[in-house]
């Protein structure tokens, strides 16, 4: 994956925004208000920081080498991926995890509408 593709999978996304809230360089996703991914536009290796559930982020970290923990992120919740070397579906699951992460934390109502949305788009199974 490229970043062009990263940005277009995250926007697809329901409400997603992006942002500059640190520098000029660093691209953030955003689901109400809160990240789930981000990288660095600039940097020689392409990686992407994305949230993940603890036992999994640790689980990924063993199997893939260019998984790793979270650059600058709190390393039990955050994973570090370098993005070009990850297969492409590996990655859209990866990053529809993060969003699913942060979506589950949100209030009843919100989570919910977000879900139903994420449903319509195919990008959701039944498992949550």
């Amino acid at each position: 994956m490229d970043i062009e593709q990263i940005r277009d999978f995250c926007l697809s996304l329901p409400e997603t925004t992006e942002c500059f809230p640190f520098d000029e360089t660093t691209l953030v996703f955003k689901v109400a208000g809160k990240m789930f991914l981000y990288t660095s536009l600039e940097a020689e290796q392409h990686w992407a920081n994305v949230k993940c559930d603890p036992d999994l982020a640790i689980e990924l970290r063993e199997q893939y080498s260019y998984v790793m923990p979270g650059y600058h992120a709190n390393k039990k919740y955050w994973n570090t991926i370098v993005y070009d070397k990850a297969k492409e579906e590996q990655m859209k699951e990866w990053m529809l995890h993060s969003y699913t992460e942060v979506v589950k934390k949100l209030p009843k109502i919100k989570r919910e509408k977000l879900f139903e949305q994420l449903k319509k788009t195919g990008n959701l199974d039944d498992r949550l």
